[in-house]
């Protein structure tokens, strides 16, 4: 049995207003997919739990004081389209994919959604400094830091969903990050977690940092 939009507004005790504007992104949602592939074809039957539940679960994850958000790699929106609906905090998509955008951005026009679509390479905005960074499905952990990079601040918090093989890309990371992780069970993927880091360092550039001292 498919999990359901009622499912999601009970498990996760979601107001009417917010659950109507979710809709109204599902909706949308369904309409596009059928003339751009926006996501996998075979999560659609299950996508209240595949893409907006899998996005929901890193909402208790965000400190409350929290104001930027920046998610990259967004897609379809998930999971920074989904958390703005939810929190009304300001949000910044990075998609490079023009078609997207313009899905995203037709999402925003009819929910209201206090979000920014940036459709450029993440690598391509540099003045923007996030709270929260998050992505989904984009890339391995070492590649994702090295995107968030420029967003970094001092107590920045990345929250990253990981599936089978995180344990890998936390081994790989070490050569080139220093982190502090902690890992946070998934609802939607009995293999997976939600990584949750912060304290992030460029080994490298403290290793140039000491060579040239």
């Amino acid at each position: 049995m498919s999990f359901t939009a009622e499912d999601f507004q009970k498990e996760l005790n979601v107001s009417r207003e917010t659950m109507e504007k979710l809709k109204q992104y599902d909706e949308l949602l369904q309409k596009w997919q059928k003339k751009i592939n926006l996501v996998g074809p075979a999560t659609m039957p299950d996508r209240w739990r595949r893409h907006f539940l899998d996005s929901a679960q890193l909402l208790p994850l965000i400190p409350e004081d929290a104001k930027i958000h920046v998610d990259m790699g967004s897609g379809a929106g998930f999971p920074g389209l989904v958390l703005a609906i939810m929190t009304g905090m300001e949000v910044h998509l990075i998609e490079s994919d023009l078609r997207k955008c313009l899905f995203m951005r037709e999402v925003i026009r009819v929910t209201g959604a206090n979000v920014t679509v940036h459709n450029k390479r993440i690598e391509k905005i540099t003045d923007i400094k996030a709270d929260v960074i998050s992505a989904r499905a984009l890339a391995s952990l070492s590649k994702l830091l090295d995107y968030a990079n420029s967003f970094l601040k001092k107590d920045t918090l990345c929250i990253f969903p990981k599936g089978k093989r995180f344990e890998e890309e936390l081994t790989e990371l070490k050569y080139v990050w220093y982190i502090k992780e902690h890992r946070v069970t998934s609802v939607t993927d009995d293999e997976g977690v939600v990584l949750v880091i912060r304290g992030i360092e460029d080994v490298r550039e403290t290793a140039r940092t000491s060579d040239s001292a």
